[in-house]
């Protein structure tokens, strides 16, 4: 988006001051503010061709009931600016800086400053850019007046830096855009309504090693990074393949998870493959592809080999190799493990779907938001972990229990339940199957009152809750214990 502006700016800086003051002029018009007469002079001279009508603006967020109108030329709208992803900007107001007299008598005034481009109004609207650009540039931590300098550069001078400060060049470093996951590559999706810093990774331990790698077959490519922990020195190791979340990517998804460093306490080497913006715009695995539901097809192709690939270049204890993934990756992640059961001996499923829970958009929206219509039966040959928030919105709870009894088929005995809570966090249930040996073979953690966000994630991370019990240790314990 930044760069966007940027591209823009550069453009206007290019054609000179007359384009940068017409496109200003123009902009003023079409939200129904007047122009001040040099400024028409400067947009005539800019174009001689004349202006396209002003298209209508309207206004998204609606006013509460019983609430009087509000101008577009009295508001702009900043969003919330809360730290809540998943919910939308709720618009907030904030009132121009420009005196307001009652009565049809003012309305009137206004009007007609606007329509032969004098008096308050646009004063007014300069005086409110002004305020708007002052307080975005405070905001970004740019020590910049613009009065000041507005009113120094009439006299020759530009105080505070502004002379300095290149717009051709400007970036927002260390800054994103907030990040939301969906199951899919969707539409409709309620945006968060600020930008939220992009927090550096973290330092590596002494001797671990946090490298990335590339594997291709008939299916594509795909990049990855791979975790090799200190205490590595040759010996044979287990291999957890790691799939983030829709917007995420392998730095997001072992900071938010923490894996690395769990990875790190219990000797483990870690492979977090990386999907595309080609294959997905969201960078969502296509768990609801029929084509990502086959063995040797697509993307479980792909996943398959980069683990495959690991094992061929470390000594990779292969009856400890396992799959884990939050969202579509842990979607993804059941389709891995029931299609490559020689390969995997054990699955993780955060907020995830059941195996073929969809074929399409549509059938996987049905999905996410009830769960599958008609899941298919699982062998109960894999052990499985499986965690959920109970306040999921983006993918029903449903859906966990239905991974469950997938993954169960029917082979356990009758299961242990317990319960807990974290200190000052959320309260969870614990429900254990073994099998009729005694041996464990899955377990679903229901975590009470959370939403789509992995259980005891940091939150440097996108998607973590703190306040749950910690998922990742959790699953490498399940893990161990299994194999």
């Amino acid at each position: 988006m930044f760069a966007q502006i940027r591209a823009a700016t550069m453009r206007l800086i290019d054609k000179g001051p007359s384009a940068a003051t017409a496109a200003i002029q123009q902009a003023l018009a079409d939200v129904g503010l007047g122009s001040a007469p040099a400024a028409r002079q400067a947009a005539s001279a800019a174009s001689a061709a004349p202006a396209a009508a002003a298209p209508t603006m309207r206004d998204i967020n609606p006013p509460p009931a019983g609430a009087p109108p509000a101008r577009q030329s009295d508001t702009i709208d900043l969003g919330d600016g809360g730290a809540n992803p998943g919910k939308a900007g709720n618009g907030a107001r904030r009132e121009a800086p420009q005196a307001k007299a009652g009565g049809a008598a003012h309305e009137s005034s206004q009007a007609g400053a606007a329509a032969n481009g004098s008096g308050s109004t646009g004063q007014d609207a300069v005086a409110h850019a002004t305020a708007v650009a002052q307080d975005m540039l405070n905001r970004m931590g740019i020590p910049v007046d613009i009065q000041a300098s507005i009113d120094a550069g009439m006299q020759g001078g530009m105080p505070n830096g502004l002379m300095n400060f290149d717009m051709k060049n400007f970036d927002m470093k260390n800054f994103e855009m907030p990040k939301f996951d969906l199951g899919g590559d969707f539409s409709g999706l309620d945006l968060p309504g600020q930008l939220r810093p992009k927090t550096p990774p973290a330092p590596l331990p002494p001797g671990a090693k946090f490298l990335s790698g590339a594997y291709s077959n008939q299916a594509g490519s795909r990049n990855y990074k791979l975790y090799i922990p200190s205490s590595y020195h040759g010996q044979a190791m287990p291999l957890l393949v790691m799939l983030h979340g829709c917007t995420q990517d392998p730095d997001d998804f072992a900071a938010g998870t923490q894996m690395n460093q769990v990875a790190e306490e219990m000797q483990c080497l870690v492979v977090y493959p990386e999907q595309t913006r080609n294959a997905n715009s969201s960078r969502c695995w296509n768990w609801f592809n029929a084509i990502d539901q086959q063995r040797g097809q697509g993307e479980p192709s792909l996943i398959a080999g980069i683990a495959q690939q690991v094992i061929e270049e470390y000594p990779i204890n292969e009856r400890q190799v396992y799959v884990a993934g939050l969202s579509a990756g842990g979607a993804m992640a059941v389709i891995v493990g029931t299609l490559y059961p020689e390969l995997f001996a054990a699955v993780g499923v955060h907020s995830g779907l059941p195996f073929a829970s969809a074929q399409d958009l549509p059938s996987a929206l049905t999905a996410m938001k009830s769960g599958a219509k008609s899941p298919h039966k699982g062998d109960g040959s894999k052990p499985i972990i499986v965690f959920h928030g109970d306040r999921d919105t983006t993918v029903n709870p449903r859906n966990g229990e239905q991974v469950m009894a997938q993954g169960l088929g029917g082979a356990a005995a009758a299961p242990s339940v317990q319960s807990g809570s974290v200190p000052n966090g959320h309260r969870y249930t614990q429900t254990t199957h073994n099998q009729a040996d005694g041996s464990l073979l899955a377990e679903h953690w229901v975590v009470h009152g959370a939403g789509h966000a992995w259980s005891g994630g940091d939150a440097s991370g996108s998607y973590t809750d703190h306040k749950g019990p910690d998922a990742s240790r959790e699953m490498m314990r399940f893990f161990k214990t299994v194999s």
